[in-house]
């Protein structure tokens, strides 16, 4: 099935866990991951691939010896990366964002270099976006980076609760346009 057609047809399916009609543009995964250091990130996080537009491009720039958690809850989703991606540095995971520790640590690491997130935040209940922000910041060293895109900036309050630094950038190339924020501890 293509992006496309899963997109739309999980967006009505689970309208609280995918927050979009379509996959995400080239041009917004470009943006969302251009302040990522990828000579110096070998430890990241993404959270909500959906069909993985994203993983792809990480992929594309993270070294050898780089390794992708992945959290995914949406069941067709997940179905669709465990069967596109094979690559030893993915570790596919079907569990909600809020264990990002858990799992950083089951894998033998303290902490990610950068956390990149998909996440509908705006459709969450307060304190399950409180309890990913809170988590997400909590593994991050000074030096990482979270990156998050929304449709609007009805999210900025709540990022701005954990992250001192945020940059928001915008692109009208994608459906819907969107944000993008850059946020350090």
């Amino acid at each position: 099935m293509s992006d496309k057609r899963s997109f739309i047809r999980n967006f009505w399916k689970e309208r609280k866990m995918v927050g979009a009609m379509a996959p995400s543009s080239k041009y917004l995964a470009k943006k969302m991951l251009q302040k990522i250091d990828f000579s110096t990130a070998k430890v990241i996080v993404e959270l909500g691939p959906g069909t993985g537009v994203f993983t792809r491009k990480i992929l594309q720039k993270l070294s050898p010896d780089g390794i992708l958690l992945v959290f995914e809850l949406n069941d067709s989703f997940i179905k669709q990366l465990k069967k596109e991606f094979k690559d030893p540095r993915v570790i596919l995971i079907h569990d909600s964002a809020e264990k990002i520790g858990e799992y950083l640590e089951k894998n033998g690491y303290s902490q990610a270099d950068a956390v990149v997130s998909s996440l509908p935040l705006a459709n969450f209940p307060s304190d399950l976006k409180n309890r990913i922000l809170k988590e997400s910041h909590r593994v991050m060293h000074s030096n990482s980076l979270y990156v998050q895109f929304q449709y609007s900036l009805n999210a900025k309050k709540n990022i701005k609760q954990f992250f001192k630094h945020m940059e928001i950038a915008f692109t009208p190339a994608n459906f819907p346009p969107a944000f993008i924020y850059y946020c350090k501890k």
